[in-house]
């Protein structure tokens, strides 16, 4: 029911603005620019779907085989402590923990083509415990702010960029990315908690974290070791190798259960094609509702109007140069790439706003495209408390990429 009231309000506010530009500032061509966003965003949406299913098709088919070798049960019976404290509706030692598990450290490694169909086979697990069909449950709610925090312990991608901006330093944003990207998941959590009132003053949950906090550390000290050269070749090569044994991992587990692997993947592969077809309605209603608010001029209305009232409390707006990227994070993963690179451009990779908007990419994750295709994915239809707790998510995220950048760069 809220998404269908956000997006509405796209197009109820692009609509708006498109009027009072064309009949107070006489501009004739804001309205053949919406319609041709409208087909160009729609295009680009199965064109996505169109990508994903290749992906999908081979995940959802490794992911099978690691069914049927046991490979997940053995990762459900590792992860049920702390899992059953963050999603006490699941049974204990259900296999859908381990295909949790494997998307959220996809996830961390920034392996977005793996992360997705390892997602979406994690959300049909979590649709079969479901006693509501077309509505979110409190499991899948947890799981899809964890996916809309954006844990990221690798940001590659991000530090390519800057690389090939000129950054003078592109590993520089690492530790203000991963500083962020921790304390918008850790919001998460706790603002799902509370939302369904899971209590995390428990033992098992206070080791579990205090453990992940102890581990990120370890990673920052490691990573903060390495020259930037060093750095981006460990990152890279270590996820690489990572996903590659993962899969031959899977291979050997159902080889030892002597099952028919090649028939296995089969089987799984089918499924990735068959939710690759279904999530392009779903995509083409929320990118095209994206690509007409930018087309109106609505997203710059904002910007402006933020410098505006920051100007006026009398503190720093130098921030604000880089807000389109949080503020097209949630809406699109592509945008805020584009807008992260235009900052860059504009402004120089080594400014403020430059590094700010790196760090603002790194620290969330799009919040609607992910509900939209996860959800979707299944049929959920009532997204309950979901946007609420994943935008807060990603307030937090934006909140402390900004504190934190005034604390590095600032």
């Amino acid at each position: 029911m809220v998404l269908n009231y956000i997006w509405i309000a796209f197009f109820v506010i692009a609509f708006v603005i498109a009027v009072v530009r064309l009949i107070v500032f006489g501009d004739f061509e804001v309205f053949p620019a919406i319609m041709s966003s409208t087909f160009d965003t729609a295009k680009t949406a199965f064109e996505i779907s169109l990508g994903l299913t290749g992906v999908l098709s081979l995940w959802m088919g490794i992911m099978k085989i690691g069914e049927k070798g046991g490979v997940v049960h053995v990762l459900a019976r590792w992860l049920s402590p702390v899992f059953r404290r963050l999603f006490p509706d699941i049974p204990e030692g259900h296999p859908v923990v381990g295909n949790i598990f494997m998307n959220i450290a996809a996830n961390m490694l920034g392996l977005d083509n793996a992360a997705t169909p390892l997602g979406l086979k994690a959300m049909e697990g979590l649709q079969a415990l479901n006693p509501r069909k077309d509505t979110a449950s409190n499991a899948m709610i947890m799981f899809l702010v964890l996916n809309t925090s954006g844990l990221t312990i690798i940001p590659v991608s991000i530090m390519v960029y800057r690389a090939q901006q000129g950054a003078a330093n592109p590993t520089d944003v690492f530790i203000p990315i991963l500083l962020a990207t921790f304390f918008s998941t850790l919001a998460g959590i706790i603002v799902t908690a509370l939302f369904q009132r899971i209590n995390l003053l428990n033992r098992t949950l206070l080791l579990g974290l205090g453990g992940v906090s102890l581990a990120v550390a370890g990673i920052i000290w490691g990573f903060a070791s390495l020259d930037s050269v060093m750095m981006n070749r460990v990152g890279i090569t270590s996820a690489n190798v990572l996903l590659f044994t993962i899969i031959i991992a899977f291979i050997l587990a159902g080889l030892r259960k002597k099952i028919n692997v090649y028939e296995a993947f089969i089987e799984g592969a089918k499924t990735g094609f068959e939710t690759a077809v279904r999530i392009i309605p779903y995509l083409v209603a929320i990118l095209v509702a994206i690509g007409v608010f930018r087309a109106s001029g609505a997203m710059d209305a904002l910007i402006d109007g933020t410098t505006w009232l920051v100007a006026r409390t009398g503190y720093d707006a130098q921030w604000v140069g880089a807000l389109p990227t949080a503020l097209m994070k949630p809406l699109s993963g592509s945008g805020a790439r584009g807008l992260m690179v235009d900052a860059m451009t504009t402004y120089g990779a080594d400014s403020f706003v430059g590094r700010l908007s790196c760090i603002f990419q790194g620290s969330t994750d799009t919040t609607f495209y992910i509900l939209a295709v996860y959800f979707g994915s299944v049929g959920i239809r009532y997204t309950r408390h979901a946007v609420a707790a994943g935008l807060l998510a990603d307030l937090a995220g934006v909140i402390s990429a900004i504190g934190i950048c005034y604390l590095f760069f600032g």
